[in-house]
């Protein structure tokens, strides 16, 4: 029966058919499974001695007291100096006479001699190794 679009509630003697409409939804989400798998991680320290062969150096220092005994002038004072490799370190002293005056005493030669010598030391390095073993889910660890 059809409904009249003037007056609905009048019939116009066919039958109105009515079509229901549909939509799906979709709900997606995450969660935390137990597989009943792991794994077991074995750690050793393996050492391994190792030698060095270094060259080690040492200075040796020569101290040798010069005397000098000369007078000098407040202003003629020598500085420090070297000569070579030696370090020349004058010693003042200061005299009196009817004047005041500056006599070096002495001077201090300082020579530095270098020496080397090969030394050889073993010692021992340690080093990580891992080894991972896994399981499946009945606990055994799978064949190889």
């Amino acid at each position: 029966m059809a409904v009249n679009p003037a007056n609905p509630e009048q019939s116009t003697g066919q039958e109105s058919l009515r079509i229901p409409v549909v939509a799906e939804q979709l709900a997606v989400g995450t969660r935390t499974v137990d597989t009943g798998r792991g794994v077991r991680v074995h750690k050793t320290v393996v050492e391994q001695p190792v030698t060095i062969d270094e060259a080690l150096g040492h200075d040796e220092v020569n101290v040798r007291h010069v005397a000098v005994d000369r007078i000098v002038a407040p202003d003629e004072v020598p500085a420090t100096r070297y000569e070579g490799d030696t370090l020349v370190v004058p010693v003042l002293e200061e005299v009196l006479v009817v004047e005041r005056r500056v006599r070096i005493k002495e001077e201090l030669h300082i020579t530095r001699v270098r020496h080397e010598r090969q030394h050889q030391e073993t010692v021992v390095l340690k080093a990580e190794q891992v080894n991972v073993e896994r399981f499946d889910e009945s606990g055994i660890p799978p064949l190889k």
